[in-house]
């Protein structure tokens, strides 16, 4: 067995801490393994298409209907006339039925077409005159009655001061002088005159 000397032996100094860093630093430089050691995690399933959103649907087209009242005013409200407000039958003589429904018939079918008839020969040209004469209206209101107020608005006041000072001038001085002269008459009733008004209030 072969002895070493004492001087042979070389002291060597461990650092702890190096050797800490160094682990550190090859775990951290440890490259990954090879995906045929790694392990297999399952795959999820593929998720299914989603399928695309309808498109909106397209808003409806409005279709013009006829108003439901053509006088919403009421200015016609006197022309209802309905067979009822015309046409009526006491109990004691009674005609037959036959007659009555024909003549309640003929009444409505005659007002109503014999009106179509009138409205279709005659509606068109009124409602043009009522609108050329509506429109004439308008014209002279816009063009002629209106600046006449607005101009009569901003003269009235100049002609209220003009007739202000020639009443303070000339009248209101007269009249004064009139009333002055007139407040110095004085009457006096002797007992005789009181005696004929009393005379006269009793007969």
């Amino acid at each position: 067995m072969m002895m070493v000397s004492d001087d042979c032996l070389v002291e060597c100094k461990i650092d702890d801490s190096d050797d800490d860093d160094g682990a550190v630093e090859e775990q951290m430089t440890t490259p990954p393994p090879p995906p045929e050691f790694a392990s297999k995690a399952p795959t999820p399933a593929p998720k299914a298409p989603t399928p695309p959103a309808p498109p909106p649907p397209a808003p409806p087209t409005p279709t013009p209907t006829q108003p439901v009242s053509r006088d919403p005013n009421g200015i016609n409200r006197h022309l209802k006339v309905e067979v009822s407000d015309v046409l009526a039958e006491p109990a004691s003589p009674h005609s037959f039925n036959t007659v009555w429904l024909y003549s309640v018939v003929g009444f409505e079918r005659t007002r109503v077409w014999t009106y179509r008839c009138l409205s279709l020969l005659f509606a068109v040209p009124f409602a043009l005159m009522c609108g050329v004469f509506l429109a004439v209206l308008a014209c002279l209101h816009v063009w002629f009655l209106a600046p006449c107020i607005q101009l009569s608005n901003t003269f009235l006041p100049c002609l209220r001061s003009l007739c202000i000072c020639t009443v303070n001038v000339f009248i209101s001085p007269f009249c004064t002088s009139l009333a002055l002269c007139c407040s110095q008459i004085a009457i006096s009733l002797s007992n005789k005159d009181w005696q004929q008004m009393r005379d006269k209030n009793v007969v």
